[in-house]
């Protein structure tokens, strides 16, 4: 569960119909945020999850969506606060889903040194989660959370540091204990 903390507009929102971009695919915190910001919006805005940050971006800055979500947390957010053609609307702060170090649910036993993939964002929380009896044998990075619980499903990798819907979502089972990430999120809309 998402708990909300605290919402600061700091410029209107756009005439017409909301559709809000950020990163996916389905189970990112970034979707949990943006529907949190769909639910303050009127009507009932469409979520757009991208593949990336950046091509959230394109679609603001193309007219394709009236609004992107980004965690102040993503490495690379200094790009959507230095655009000339884009602004702050508002910042909240937000209680990620829960994180935590999750497998195949119909895996076998678990290597000595199993591979990990996970978006480079939470990757400090590895120190905390992982047992100290995993030596891990890669860190391999995704562009999200639920694209790193993804490849677990697949077998590309044993274990991803991933949200507890995107676990859900991929049939993995979680190995570790669980916590969220209070965050700070980014509104931004075309200037």
């Amino acid at each position: 569960m998402t708990v909300e903390l605290g919402w600061i507009d700091v410029r209107p929102a756009p005439a017409g119909p909301p559709t809000i971009g950020t990163l996916g695919p389905e189970g990112t915190s970034s979707e949990q945020a943006a529907r949190l910001l769909g639910s303050r919006l009127p009507g009932r805005p469409q979520i757009v999850l991208k593949t990336t940050y950046e091509q959230a971006l394109e679609a603001l800055t193309a007219g394709a969506v009236s609004h992107v979500v980004v965690a102040n947390a993503y490495r690379d957010i200094h790009h959507f606060y230095m655009a000339d053609d884009i602004a702050l609307a508002s910042i909240f702060v937000m209680d990620t889903p829960l994180y935590g170090i999750a497998r195949r649910a119909d895996g076998g036993p678990l290597s000595d040194r199993p591979s990990l993939v996970t978006h480079p964002s939470p990757r400090p929380l590895l120190d905390q989660l992982l047992a100290t009896t995993h030596q891990l044998s890669e860190v391999a990075t995704a562009d999200s959370t639920s694209q790193a619980a993804q490849a677990v499903a697949e077998r590309r990798y044993d274990l991803a540091l991933t949200t507890e819907p995107a676990a859900a979502r991929n049939g993995l089972r979680f190995i570790s204990r669980l916590r969220p990430i209070r965050m700070v999120w980014s509104v931004f809309v075309r200037t």
